[in-house]
């Protein structure tokens, strides 16, 4: 279940910018640093995240739930501004094999606070992600 939340929670990673243009392609990782993931447009306005580096636990922690390869699968997806600083999306957990909702709202240039929920809302779970800089 950990692991499970923490790939839900990680709908928070990845946006960089308010307003609703995307962010260029950035990479983050979450607070335990078991999961990186590359951000970029995946469409006009829409931005979209995939696993680039995994730790071996989220890597097991993936298979256990169906997903045989984490590394290239596309964790965030369809992420649109949903105000002046707030991005909502879709998160796909693999060790669940389930799609949940996900926002996204900047701390500042190099933080994300990311809030994921299960049970129309009523399970949340909040993480700040740190970009990593090249």
């Amino acid at each position: 279940m950990h692991a499970c939340v923490a790939f839900l929670t990680s709908a928070v990673l990845f946006l960089s910018q308010a307003g609703g243009t995307p962010p260029p392609v950035s990479v983050w990782r979450n607070p335990s640093n078991s999961v990186h993931i590359r951000a970029a447009p995946c469409g006009a306005g829409v931005m979209c995240a995939t696993v680039i580096w995994a730790n071996d636990k989220a890597k097991a922690d993936a298979r256990r739930g169906g997903t045989e390869t984490l590394i290239g699968t596309q964790l965030f997806r369809n992420f649109k501004a949903t105000g002046r600083n707030q991005w909502k999306g879709e998160v796909f957990v693999p060790d669940l094999n389930h799609t949940f909702g996900g926002t996204v709202t900047p701390i500042d240039d190099d933080h994300l606070l990311g809030k994921g929920c299960t049970l129309f809302g009523t399970v949340c779970k909040e993480q700040i992600w740190t970009r990593i800089r090249q």
